[in-house]
């Protein structure tokens, strides 16, 4: 994998972190942790893809990838979130 591409990468997750951050309001951590559970869903993102038989070819592909991926994962980590008193 070249360099641009670990670059192309990196900036699709940060996309995807602010976009599900946006879709899941009030489960968000603040923008930064959203950023990284964006990097971290588009790894998740990939492995549901997989699993489902599914591939993005194409960046807008690879970024809704990416976005489902963050929504599941900031999801799951809100599950485990203490609630407000």
């Amino acid at each position: 994998m070249g360099g641009l591409s670990i670059l192309w990468s990196i900036i699709i997750g940060l996309v995807a972190g602010a976009i599900a951050g946006w879709i899941m309001k009030g489960r968000g951590f603040g923008f930064i942790i959203n950023l990284i559970i964006g990097l971290l869903g588009s790894v998740i993102g990939g492995w549901i893809y997989g699993l489902l038989g599914f591939s993005a070819h194409s960046i807008l592909g690879v970024l809704l990838m990416s976005v489902v991926g963050a929504v599941v994962l900031l999801f799951v980590v809100s599950l485990f979130r203490k609630p407000k008193a």
